[in-house]
């Protein structure tokens, strides 16, 4: 009988006759596969247990800045807050870090409730997209206002470090 071309024709005609041989050709098959799927398991879990724990990280990352704006905090957002960053906010007004960060140092405004909810965090290779809910009441130049917001957040880990780099809030629409 004429054996099949190619690598499998090889095989089969290598140890068609010799059954010790196909025994342990097929056994050291069998591991190889038992073994590569071992790994790609233990890799999926790996990469599933390192997702978790950087959504906890953006979680934290996010609630940090939200109280550090609440509070003023301008080391701390600074700090959270790319170079290029960018936010647009309620009103459709687009700020930069600086501008951003001068309108959170502005005396004028007093933040009493800013609070997250909602979050849902989504990853793409070292880019976290966080999307959730935003309310915040407090007082600018003594008159009161509150926002219930939703949001987006998109973050980037560069060297190790997740910064924010851009930001959109937008006013739920109601009819």
């Amino acid at each position: 009988m004429p054996y099949a071309s190619g690598v499998g024709g090889y095989y089969q005609g290598l140890v068609r006759n010799r059954p010790g041989v196909r025994h342990k050709f097929m056994h050291t098959r069998r591991l190889w596969i038992a073994f590569l799927l071992c790994a790609a398991v233990s890799c999926s879990i790996h990469l599933r247990a390192q997702e978790k724990a950087d959504a906890a990280t953006i979680r934290a990352l996010e609630t940090k800045w939200t109280e550090s704006y609440r509070q003023h905090s301008i080391d701390i957002l600074s700090s959270l807050l790319a170079d290029d960053f960018t936010i647009t906010v309620e009103d459709g007004n687009v700020y930069s870090k600086a501008g951003y960060i001068s309108h959170t140092a502005d005396s004028k405004v007093h933040v009493q409730i800013a609070e997250l909810s909602d979050l849902k965090v989504r990853f793409h290779g070292d880019i976290a997209i966080v999307t959730g809910s935003y309310h915040e009441k407090g007082e600018s130049a003594g008159k009161g206002y509150e926002y219930h917001d939703r949001l987006t957040d998109l973050w980037v880990k560069s060297a190790g470090k997740w910064q924010v780099v851009s930001s959109h809030y937008s006013v739920p629409f109601k009819p």
